[in-house]
């Protein structure tokens, strides 16, 4: 990986050729998006602006050559590279992965209130996804709970869904730019990721309003303002291995077993890094 994130740093024409590739894969988030982050912190924001913008105009010649959609690679570039680009820009610029985690949270919380906002009927909204998604269950014989799927559950799936895979493109990226071989900056561990008291209290703020008041958008808000602090408790898990309190294994099994018990694993995570925003468990390990 050091030398894939050196040869992608050393020449525009290989981040250009990285960036045009990659985006084409599955999942560009995870690969194109990384290369991004990549090339922000380890070029600057103005190169790797330059760059993308090369980039799009060989893709966008390559749609017009093969009668490819324009409006759609658009859409796949803008989604894919500007939010990321955004976040590595902010990191490049405050020097503190924590902040910038925050910042993509509060991002995430505003994105869903923005949707409650225009969309006036989310049911009609996700009709058409949810038709489409009822039609490739019964062609592939899947076993799912169609009725599971409300609007309410594809509002805050959608959400989510973007916010992990720009954050894990974040965190990717800055961990291939670690691996850099010249010298980079420090701008905070992922182990000792805090998403901090503020959003930890606003999430039970939202939580007991949403006791009290009957609204969708609020107990949406305050699900997804607890979903994200899994993301801290796998932090304190990777603590957990540099203190050598966990073995090597353990960390490689929350990896492993994350697919097949998602929900599960994810919402102990998630309660973990709430408490930990609140009691500070490593820090007061440290001190013990």
């Amino acid at each position: 990986m050091q030398a894939i994130a050196a040869w992608l740093v050393a020449r525009p024409q290989n981040a250009v050729l990285g960036l045009a590739v990659t985006l084409l894969l599955p999942a560009p988030q995870l690969t194109s998006g990384v290369i991004m982050v990549l090339l922000v912190l380890g070029q600057g924001t103005k190169l790797a602006l330059i760059e993308a913008c090369i980039a799009a105009s060989v893709l966008l010649t390559v749609s017009l050559i093969f009668g490819v959609s324009i409006s759609s690679i658009v859409t796949l570039m803008a989604g894919t590279w500007v939010p990321v680009l955004l976040l590595a820009a902010l990191l490049l610029g405050s020097r503190s992965l924590a902040l910038t985690v925050q910042v993509s949270v509060i991002i995430a919380a505003l994105t869903l209130l923005g949707f409650y906002i225009v969309v006036v009927d989310p049911a009609a909204f996700w009709q058409p996804y949810m038709t489409m998604m009822a039609e490739l269950v019964e062609q592939n014989n899947l076993q799912l709970n169609l009725e599971l799927l409300t609007a309410e559950v594809m509002t805050v799936s959608a959400v989510l869904a973007f916010w992990m895979l720009y954050t894990a493109g974040l965190l990717l990226g800055y961990a291939l730019y670690k691996r850099l071989p010249q010298e980079t900056g420090e701008f905070g561990r992922f182990r000792n990721l805090n998403l901090g008291r503020v959003i930890a209290f606003t999430m039970a703020v939202m939580s007991i309003l949403a006791f009290v008041v009957d609204a969708a958008w609020l107990q949406n808000l305050a699900f997804i303002l607890f979903v994200v602090f899994w993301i801290q408790g796998l932090a304190i898990v990777h603590w957990m291995h540099a203190e050598g309190v966990l073995p090597l294994a353990a960390l490689i099994a929350v990896y492993v077993l994350l697919p097949f018990l998602q929900v599960l694993l994810m919402t102990a995570l998630a309660a973990f890094g709430y408490m930990d925003a609140w009691f500070s468990f490593r820090r007061r390990f440290k001190k013990a």
